[in-house]
């Protein structure tokens, strides 16, 4: 009995951890489709900007525009996912243990600094940020660049999907704000099980949410390593207002994103190898935290 729960609990733990990931997918995609039907099959709120804003030219501007941020998403995600940060395959020895470096009973090692144990993991992580919920998988030296990366598409695209469904909104407002119209908005669920609106309505309205409240989601999570990353920072070491591997906004930069940093963002195949090895790190401040 004890072995068939165990095996039970196992699978639903492995599905658990995989569904974030599953989900964020679905997301993506459906909202992908949905702006894809609003530049292709939806016409204009105005008629003669169907000749005009709405030409076949622009039309593929903005597939082109879509698709290279979906791209950009999916590589980077993937790349991410494939990447491990561990110290697994790391030989941690040969130069000695200096200040900063700890054991690890649950590993039965000794790490480097900036590197902690991850729970969800199993393992230890090299300059481990934190654990992504989102992705399965932890933030750390190696994939720190795919990270940021595909924060920054998710960002742009959920950017440019709002502004492309600020056209579903003027349609459910168009008749003022009613209690139907400000219901489909806040609880699109409801107004479907219910009857009150139709699938077609449901699904924008539903997407159309996805894409507003993701946007806020995202800029939040985005901005926040971005102003992590500018002062060379984990979001371990932001708790304790530590700043001891500041190099300078250029250092930091070079370090998070590699050498070339400025064209990394482009595509994330482009290679920008990252300068040290995730053990050995320039003290520049304190060790010791500050609160």
């Amino acid at each position: 009995m004890t072995s068939f729960a165990s095996r039970v609990f196992f699978r639903v733990d492995r599905v658990c951890r995989h569904l974030p990931v599953v989900l964020n997918t679905f997301l993506v995609f459906s909202i992908t489709g949905e702006v894809s039907y609003l530049v292709l099959v939806e016409p204009s709120l105005e008629a003669d900007q169907n000749k005009t804003v709405w030409s076949a030219w622009w039309k593929v501007v903005h597939l082109l525009a879509q698709y290279f941020m979906l791209g950009n998403i999916c590589w980077n995600a993937l790349l991410f996912l494939r990447t491990s940060p561990s110290i697994k395959g790391v030989f941690l020895g040969g130069q000695g243990m200096g200040q900063g470096w700890r054991y690890c009973y649950t590993c039965e090692t000794h790490t480097p600094p900036r590197c902690s144990h991850c729970y969800d993991c199993k393992v230890c992580v090299l300059r481990r940020d934190h654990h992504c919920v989102f992705f399965g998988q932890c933030v750390g030296f190696r994939n720190y660049r795919y990270f940021l990366c595909c924060l920054f598409f998710m960002w742009s695209g959920l950017l440019y999907a709002t502004l492309m469904n600020a056209e579903v909104f003027i349609v459910i407002l168009k008749e003022g704000v009613t209690m139907h119209s400000v219901l489909l908005l806040l609880i699109p669920w409801i107004m479907l099980v219910s009857g009150q609106v139709s699938a077609r309505a449901f699904a924008f309205a539903f997407i159309a949410d996805t894409c507003v409240v993701g946007f806020l989601l995202v800029s939040a999570f985005f901005f926040f390593h971005l102003f992590l990353m500018f002062r060379g920072q984990t979001t371990r070491e932001w708790y304790s207002t530590r700043r001891p591997y500041n190099l300078g906004l250029l250092g930091n930069l070079r370090h998070a994103l590699g050498l070339r940093w400025y064209l990394c963002w482009l595509c994330p195949l482009l290679p920008s190898p990252v300068p040290g090895d995730g053990i050995n790190f320039q003290v520049t401040g304190s060790l010791e935290p500050t609160r």
